[in-house]
């Protein structure tokens, strides 16, 4: 087995793969992505410099890595490849496509991105995060399975939750709020948070994992106060954290979303609606509609600097929401997504 990867991430893959196999090698691929933002017209994204030359850049990028990708399954030679979706994919899933090594890629997201559009055509099995009814894949080679989480995302009890909190070390009798904006954080969540304290700690603890970009800067305005954590990054026990909270604030990545669904965490949502294809905008929508989580628009916030406290605090008010939160995200976990997830990448090499 290998992971491959891109090099922005490469540091985070090793940490997270090593904990649960230090054999496998994670190395990085040259990779190129297509820069398109939501809500932006086209007309100005193509006249805007600072899009137009890195996506020209990147095309270069993209054709060293698919003969970079050929050259390493040419040597490593394996029985079957498999991909997220990333962008870091679409050199690795042409190289596996122009060799007939069998392809198996995963969507998660409710919006299909666009590697997996120009993969599809070549995949030998398609599973989704949603339903199927969500993408225009064949539906002769498609599965729903939802988004494979770790086992140890899973509800916890009362009695856990206040032993999570204790090992966190933060205080057992007051609710706990757990923010994150992924591996690499999210600056504008950041200082939403940071201009947000002086009204949240006196009602809750707080621990903001800021992802390693912003964390040497933001530690050198965070209050030393005792229900305040800063931390850049958890490579383990995040699953742990996140159950211990009572309030989870965090973006609307597909794997994120089906961690907390597994979960049952009463969560807020600020989806990037920069992103391409506007992707976390339609994955929070799905969540929104069952009564699932809480929504905030990310320019509101950023116009609003009492958004964010007054949503944690009505909520925090608001135990009955809370549970039905909990109950509505529970309904999407999908438990069995890890091991049918592999009997699908199994069965593509058993038909090879």
């Amino acid at each position: 087995m290998r992971f491959w990867c891109d090099k922005t991430f490469e540091a985070q893959a090793r940490s997270i793969v090593s904990k649960y196999d230090q054999s496998i090698p994670v190395t990085s691929i040259i990779s190129g992505k297509l820069r398109r933002y939501h809500g932006m017209p086209l007309w100005k994204q193509l006249l805007t410099p600072s899009i137009v030359l890195p996506n020209a850049r990147d095309l270069f990028l993209v054709a060293a890595g698919f003969m970079q990708s050929i050259a390493k399954l040419l040597i490593w030679r394996p029985d079957v490849v498999f991909t997220k979706g990333g962008f870091v994919c679409l050199p690795v899933g042409y190289a596996a496509a122009l060799l007939r090594v069998p392809l198996v890629i995963h969507d998660s997201d409710a919006h299909p991105g666009l590697t997996n559009r120009l993969l599809a055509r070549f995949a030998t099995t398609i599973a989704t995060g949603s339903p199927l009814e969500y993408y225009s894949y064949p539906k002769s080679k498609s599965h729903y399975v939802g988004i494979p989480v770790d086992a140890t995302f899973h509800p916890r009890t009362a009695t856990q939750k206040i032993e999570s909190k204790r090992q966190l070390g933060v205080e057992q009798d007051v609710p706990l709020v757990v923010v994150t904006g992924g591996g690499l954080g999210a600056v504008r969540i950041n200082n939403a948070v940071m201009r947000s304290l002086d009204v949240l700690l006196p009602r809750v603890s707080l621990i903001l994992v800021s992802g390693v970009a912003q964390y040497e800067e933001l530690k050198k305005i965070a209050p030393e106060h005792p229900r305040f954590q800063l931390t850049p990054f958890v490579s383990s026990g995040m699953a742990d954290m996140l159950g211990a909270a009572d309030i989870v604030v965090a973006r609307a990545g597909a794997t994120t979303l089906l961690e907390l669904a597994a979960l049952g965490a009463p969560t807020i949502l600020i989806p990037n609606g920069l992103l391409t294809g506007g992707h976390q905008l339609k994955n929070a929508k799905v969540y929104q509609d069952a009564g699932a989580v809480e929504v905030i628009e990310e320019n509101t916030m950023i116009a609003d600097d009492t958004l964010l406290a007054q949503t944690i605090l009505h909520l925090q008010d608001d135990p009955e929401r809370r549970k039905e939160m909990s109950e509505a995200f529970l309904s999407f976990a999908k438990p069995r997504a890890a091991s049918d997830m592999a009997r699908l990448i199994v069965d593509a090499v058993v038909r090879k």
